[in-house]
């Protein structure tokens, strides 16, 4: 890896863990499209799961007690069963497919709320988030927009909205981890893993984004919040399309 393209991963993982640390998601999309535009879609998978962990583990210890860890237990158990489907399909998509489904996630926060009736707290509905969620995430690289619409309908706050999120995030990507991993290392062994110095560099970048995140986070009100997140996330997905496309 380039002395450059490192550099630019490592400003990138300071951006958008302040953007995450503030809306629960985003961050993740556009670090996943630069990834993508700068290594191999494995490498890509593998340095976000990584920095996301950090990011959304630092985001859960934070917000700690906020969390609905309920949720949380029922979300695992719909996460192992997209596991093992996963794992038997093993199916993983190149560059071009990452940029359409990258923009594909990012739009699903203009799905029609009247569509479909969901809300993490009701009945096996956070089994069945794990299960999508998990999918999707370990295919595409993020799953925020998808993660967000179980919570729209909840009466939850956005600390606690946030902090869950966070908490099942880190299940998530470490899943998306062990999947790009596996045929990376029986293809050039460990040592054709993302360098050790690279994730040690932005694990304090990815902490102290999110530290300052929480801090807008805690000066927004929960309209704010949710418009906010609902628009930014549109523009990322507009312009991951546009790549898709070969227009970027």
């Amino acid at each position: 890896m380039s002395p450059i393209a490192a550099a630019v991963i490592l400003v990138t993982v300071l951006v958008t863990s302040f953007i995450s640390g503030v809306f629960g998601m985003a961050g993740g999309l556009i670090f996943m499209g630069v990834l993508n535009a700068l290594v191999p879609v494995a490498t890509a998978m593998i340095i976000h799961g990584a920095v996301q962990i950090i990011s959304n583990g630092y985001r859960s210890f934070l917000w700690r007690r906020h969390i609905d860890w309920r949720i949380f237990r029922r979300y695992a158990l719909g996460s192992g069963a997209a596991v093992a489907l996963l794992f038997a399909l093993s199916w993983r998509p190149d560059k071009q497919t990452v940029y359409l489904l990258l923009g594909l996630v990012a739009m699903l926060v203009w799905l029609p709320k009247a569509l479909l009736d969901l809300d993490i707290q009701k009945r096996f509905q956070a089994e069945g988030a794990g299960f999508v969620v998990q999918s999707l995430n370990t295919i595409a690289g993020v799953s925020g927009p998808l993660m967000d619409q179980f919570f729209v309908r909840t009466d939850m706050t956005r600390h606690a909205i946030v902090a869950t999120k966070a908490v099942t995030q880190v299940l998530a990507h470490f899943v998306k981890i062990m999947f790009w991993s596996v045929p990376v290392i029986s293809a050039a062994g460990v040592q054709a893993l993302p360098p050790w110095w690279l994730l040690l560099a932005a694990a304090p970048l990815s902490m102290l984004g999110t530290t300052l995140g929480g801090k807008v986070l805690d000066r927004m009100s929960d309209v704010n919040f949710k418009r906010g997140m609902k628009y930014l996330v549109t523009a990322i997905g507009a312009v991951m399309l546009l790549k898709a496309a070969g227009f970027l």
